[in-house]
């Protein structure tokens, strides 16, 4: 489709969804929409509303290159930059897990147990949608997020400036300090826990780290497979090696009575459940999904 000034809104979507169902593009319609959406400044009232409004040139070139990005598979949320996450929007690149909606449920998990004061240390935390939700709605909580990525944590510190309102300066600092007396949050660069201060002490851990089998990821969609970080993928042989490493590890840097809490994979919460009982944690729960799948593990350490 060519650029013409009668082009009108309407038109220009439905190019987009014929466009993106001719290359199997799963919820073509709803991604040209949102894409539309995007580039237009606009709402998902627009198309019904005033679907008969015309295009400017801008916007016309602007979706054309959005809508070809799309066409090779690349993820919307790697298009806009953005993705919603417990209500909040959080900025995403290709160097980040896009946050998906399952994980929310490892949240509110956590946020049944968090109380006002508590530490929380978010291990694997790509784009710290985790640490990030539960530090914005609970009050006087303190958080360290740490990944092995430094582009991953460069993208945490700034969705903190955004949405915590922590100072760019901080955020920066952060990347390579613990100290929490002025900052809400901290990120560390580290392999799990290998840069931690052995006397740090947290009231919860969280973490959604890589859990996918080696041989897996090959099969998965060409959005996961071609564009999101393998290392956040990747949980090697029988995806359990980071639940493995961070079990064994995570009782060190918990307080008395603390609280471990993991996402998993749909099949791996009896493993998952043994790993625990084996490093003495209590109270071992499995969380099932909205769709009735195991998602969520979390124990408990006495001292």
């Amino acid at each position: 489709m060519l650029y013409n000034e009668g082009l009108t809104y309407r038109e220009l979507y439905q190019w987009g969804a014929e466009r993106l169902t001719q290359t199997d593009i799963q919820e073509a319609e709803l991604d040209a929409r949102l894409l539309l959406e995007w580039c237009c400044k606009t709402d998902r009232n627009t198309l019904l509303v005033h679907g008969e409004r015309n295009i400017s040139a801008e916007e016309y070139n602007r979706y054309h290159k959005c809508i070809a990005e799309r066409e090779r598979h690349v993820p919307l949320q790697y298009i806009t930059g953005e993705q919603e996450f417990m209500g909040l929007t959080f900025t995403v690149n290709e160097k980040v897990l896009v946050p998906r909606q399952d994980t929310e449920i490892l949240v509110e998990e956590v946020m049944r147990y968090l109380h006002d004061g508590m530490r929380i240390l978010d291990m694997c935390t790509g784009s710290g949608c985790i640490l990030i939700s539960l530090l914005h709605y609970s009050n006087d909580c303190t958080g360290v997020g740490v990944d092995l990525s430094k582009e991953a944590l460069q993208v945490a510190s700034k969705n903190a400036v955004r949405l915590l309102g922590q100072t760019k300066e901080a955020a920066d600092a952060s990347l390579c300090a613990v100290d929490m007396e002025k900052k809400r949050v901290s990120w560390i660069h580290s392999n799990l826990f290998e840069q931690l201060d052995s006397g740090e002490k947290f009231d919860i851990i969280v973490s959604n780290p890589p859990y996918i089998k080696t041989d897996v990821i090959d099969t998965l969609m060409p959005e996961v497979r071609e564009y999101e970080p393998r290392m956040a993928l990747d949980g090697q042989e029988d995806g359990l090696y980071f639940y493995r490493k961070m079990i064994a590890e995570a009782g060190g840097y918990l307080n008395n009575e603390g609280m471990l809490f993991v996402e998993i994979g749909y099949d791996q919460g009896e493993a998952v459940c043994m790993l625990m009982k084996d490093a003495g944690y209590e109270e071992i729960e499995v969380v099932k999904d909205f769709a009735g799948l195991d998602r969520v593990v979390h124990g408990v350490l006495w001292r």
